[in-house]
């Protein structure tokens, strides 16, 4: 069973999202913001990483966090985004792989498709 962990900061998208996300065999862990995302990760032991966060700059800031770590520059990472134009251009500036945008509103077979096809691609 695959383990992801889940950060969103708002509290009933998380909720709702993991509850979609146990329904289709994942194990997740949730999470609001954090700077301790990597020390989640290593705590328990993701295989990938979900963010949602309602401001660009706080997902930006976790996934530089996250890839600045040697052992997570290959974790599997799904980013929702109420602004896709914008999180894909900074995508690419930051030639960011082993990464897939999800523009909002989603569903949760859509992340979880999203999930399937990044672990697929990193095993």
């Amino acid at each position: 069973m695959p383990r992801v962990l889940l950060i969103d900061d708002t509290p009933e998208i998380a909720e709702l999202l993991s509850f979609a996300l146990r329904d289709r065999g994942y194990e997740v862990a949730a999470s609001g913001f954090t700077t301790e995302v990597n020390d989640l990760i290593a705590a328990e032991r993701a295989d990938a990483l979900v963010l949602d966060c309602s401001v660009l700059n706080m997902s930006e800031s976790l996934f530089d966090m996250v890839r600045s770590q040697p052992g997570h520059a290959h974790l599997p990472i799904v980013i929702i985004s109420d602004t896709p134009e914008i999180a894909d251009a900074s995508l690419r500036e930051r030639a960011a792989q082993h990464v897939l945008l999800i523009p909002k509103p989603f569903s949760g077979s859509q992340i979880a498709r999203a999930l399937e096809q990044l672990l697929r691609s990193a095993s």
